[in-house]
């Protein structure tokens, strides 16, 4: 029908019939074939007769129509519209010509429409019974399948196979790492491929145990969760504290603590939480420490005999000696200045010798090499202070050798050598002013060799402290002021030395190390035997020049066999030793003088040579304090042997040169934790599957399966009554005070009196059966 309001619409296909069933519903069987596409129309109350459709099935286009029930309406003629079943599993709706043939022609199409065209549309139905194949499952689906049929079998081995093969991978990994370990302790480290690193892997391989050792603990726990409820009923709020406690760490510390650590779930929580130290403990096992290996040889050079190779020099035809240019080099640096200074090499400085060290660690066998040694002695007890008139040898302006009768006499006030003899020496000391007696000029330092230049004649036999030191390169006293150029003045007492230089025979420990070299002087040893007087000297006049030739008749030798030394053959020629003398002529004697007590000093040197005299300010005066004169002696010493055993002369000895390598350390003690753990775990899902296995006709295999916690569910009314909002406190609050037990193959049983009876509602209106 049409609503008023709009008009009457034919529908879009007026040629199709319509058939009602007129029957009456209360003795009319149901109608056959509806389906959501084609649902039942509720049929018409008031209608006195019926009419029915038939429905004709045919299983393919091909095969004839299969009818169960045809019984032709004598009141309907002509076509009608049967839905046919093709091999596509559609419905059609076709022409029935027997049917209509043997009905009539009388068409009756429902609602008044009568003797309507037999030719109508075909309608193809989808129909919603016939459903689409299921997809086929996906990996994670056939893996879950197969792992439910493990737990449903009757094998106990198949029930805990997951948990088995994750205990076994986690104790292959702890193997591959102790067996690495094993193989490369106190090895190098090895270079893997990829640049993988032995940190990296133990990372990995410890990673993989401690989480494949977390399966089977959280899946022991998840089944000791269900066996828990077994036998006496045990309060809710436990089902979660053990489904914490197989999620991870704190569910298992609150799980330690309620079962007050008694019981097997205690262990299982105890592993949980010392699993979390695992990576720690991977991390200590093992230590990288830097060794030094032996790469190849080093060298480093020692002297002998001493014999460097100069060419002649002549003067006037008189054949003149050259000075020792090396020595004489290194030596000027500490007459006038603080020495030589080490030269910044990379990290470290460069050797003063030229030393091989193809890496950057070096040592070397002790071993002996000809030198220069020093010696100092304190010598103040032979000063004394007074104030003499005497022939004055220091002053700033006096000319060189052969002019010393021009030298003045006068008074001077200080401190003096052989002060009551009839040549008194001043060492320390200032000139007095004739005509005001005014303090003058003042000698603030002065070295004083003991055998005197050119004469080659002896002070105090030539030493005071050393005489048993055979063939010295110089002996000489060295007096200098003890506070500066004022300290004189005041008559402060200097400070007095003997020093002494020689040829010796060291015995030296060196290294090198990070570029930095260091050597140990252990021994030395010196020429002590008894021997002539070994300078000779005349005087020569020439046409020009006159002077002294001067002779040193002996060759330097220091047997040192008779010391335990290897070689006795130690020492330089005479002629050696005489071009070594000779370079500290230059500075033995010299003085240091001042015009008053502020003034500049002046260091006066080459006293034996003619002429004017040579003057030199200093900006350091290494000879007088706060200068240490013996360590600066001996630091001399030291530059001269270095210069020696960088000549021509020297040869090799050789050492070791080391290279530092990284080796694997192994700290064994480290890994108790994990083997610990490892086994720990093993007992536990052991006895878990004991347990389990005790208790089959109880508790089913389901670890922490959440479907079975579905299945086995809280009855309906007892999850309304604690979630009902009229009940006192939470639902957590409730699950704490309720106890529980789980029965065999029944489900929860709920004890306990926490719930007040209710009345159960009564539903009003209930709907008549059958109402969707």
């Amino acid at each position: 029908m049409s609503s008023p309001s709009q008009p009457f619409q034919w529908p879009r296909y007026p040629a199709i019939p319509i058939f009602l069933d007129t029957r009456d519903k209360r003795i009319a069987p149901k109608t056959h074939g509806a389906t959501e596409q084609t649902p039942n129309v509720p049929p018409t109350q008031t209608a006195s007769r019926r009419r029915s459709i038939h429905y004709c099935t045919v299983a393919s286009p091909n095969q004839p129509r299969n009818c169960p029930l045809k019984v032709p309406n004598p009141e309907t003629t002509g076509q009608s519209v049967r839905p046919q079943t093709g091999t596509d599993g559609s419905h059609s709706l076709q022409k029935a010509d027997k049917i209509d043939s043997e009905l009539g022609s009388d068409i009756r199409a429902g609602l008044g429409i009568v003797n309507t065209t037999s030719n109508l549309p075909s309608i193809t139905i989808k129909s919603t019974t016939d459903k689409e194949d299921e997809s086929s499952p996906n990996i994670a689906q056939r893996i879950e399948k197969r792992l439910w049929q493990y737990n449903s079998s009757r094998n106990v081995a198949a029930q805990w196979l997951l948990e088995i093969i994750s205990w076994v991978i986690s104790a292959i990994c702890m193997s591959a790492i102790i067996g690495v370990l094993s193989y490369l302790k106190d090895e190098r480290l090895p270079k893997w491929p990829l640049n993988l690193t032995l940190n990296a892997y133990i990372a990995i391989l410890s990673k993989v145990a401690s989480a494949a050792l977390v399966l089977p603990i959280s899946e022991a726990l998840g089944q000791l969760k269900w066996s828990w409820f077994q036998g006496d009923s045990k309060k809710m709020w436990d089902f979660e504290i053990f489904d914490n406690a197989s999620r991870g760490p704190w569910g298992s510390f609150l799980l330690l603590i309620h079962t007050k650590c008694k019981t097997l779930a205690a262990l299982g929580a105890a592993v949980t939480l010392l699993s979390l130290a695992l990576d720690p403990f991977f991390q200590q096992v093992v230590d990288f420490p830097g060794c030094w290996t032996l790469q190849g040889n080093s060298s480093i050079p020692k002297v002998t005999r001493y014999e460097p190779h100069y060419g002649i020099r002549f003067r006037e035809g008189e054949q003149v000696l050259q000075q020792d240019q090396d020595i004489q080099k290194a030596a000027e640096k500490f007459f006038y200045d603080n020495g030589t200074q080490p030269i910044p090499f990379g990290n470290g400085t460069r050797p003063d010798i030229p030393l091989s060290c193809p890496t950057s660690n070096c040592t070397w066998p002790p071993y002996e090499t000809l030198g220069i040694c020093s010696a100092c002695a304190d010598v103040s007890q032979l000063l004394t202070h007074a104030c003499l008139t005497t022939k004055v040898d220091w002053f700033a302006n006096l000319t060189g050798v052969g002019t010393e009768s021009t030298y003045p006499n006068g008074t001077v006030c200080g401190y003096f050598l052989n002060a009551t003899s009839n040549a008194p020496v001043l060492m320390s000391g200032y000139s007095i002013n004739p005509v005001n007696s005014s303090a003058g000029e003042a000698l603030v330092m002065r070295i004083l060799p003991l055998i005197v230049n050119p004469s080659r004649r002896t002070i105090f036999g030539g030493s005071i402290n050393f005489k048993h030191i055979r063939n010295p390169i110089t002996d000489f006293l060295i007096v200098g002021a003890a506070n500066g150029s004022p300290s004189v003045y005041r008559n402060e007492t200097p400070v007095a030395h003997e020093c002494v230089l020689s040829w010796c025979v060291k015995t030296i420990k060196s290294s090198y190390y990070w570029a930095n070299y260091a050597e140990e002087v252990t021994d030395t040893y010196l020429n002590t035997t008894a021997g002539p007087y070994p300078w000779q000297t005349t005087r020569f006049e020439g046409k020009q020049l006159n002077g002294t030739r001067t002779f040193y008749l002996q060759n330097i030798t220091v047997d040192a066999s008779s010391a335990g030394h290897n070689t006795s053959n130690y020492g330089v020629s005479n002629v050696t030793a005489l071009q070594t003398i000779l370079i500290f002529d230059d500075i033995f004697p010299s003085f240091t003088t001042v015009a008053d007590s502020s003034a500049v000093p002046f260091l006066r040197s080459q006293v034996n040579v003619k002429g004017a005299p040579m003057l030199r300010s200093l900006e350091v005066n290494p000879w007088i304090a706060p200068n240490n004169v013996t360590r600066h002696v001996e630091r001399l010493a030291t530059a001269l042997t270095n210069v020696i055993r960088s000549s021509s002369s020297n040869e090799m000895v050789l050492g070791m040169a080391f290279s530092k390598e990284t080796y694997v350390s192994v700290r064994w003690e480290w890994l108790s934790l994990p083997l610990s753990l490892l086994v720990l775990s093993l007992i536990f899902l052991v006895g878990t599957v004991i347990k389990s296995t005790r208790e089959k006709e109880q508790v089913g295999i389901w670890k922490t399966s959440a479907i079975a916690t579905l299945l086995y569910g809280l009855p309906d009314d007892m999850q309304k009554k604690i979630t009902a909002s009229t009940s006192v406190g939470t639902p957590r609050a409730r699950a704490k005070a309720l106890r529980v037990k789980l029965l065999p193959k029944k489900g929860w049983r709920v004890s306990g009196n926490l719930f007040s009876p209710m009345t159960p509602k009564v539903r009003q209106n209930p709907l008549s059966p059958g109402w969707i």
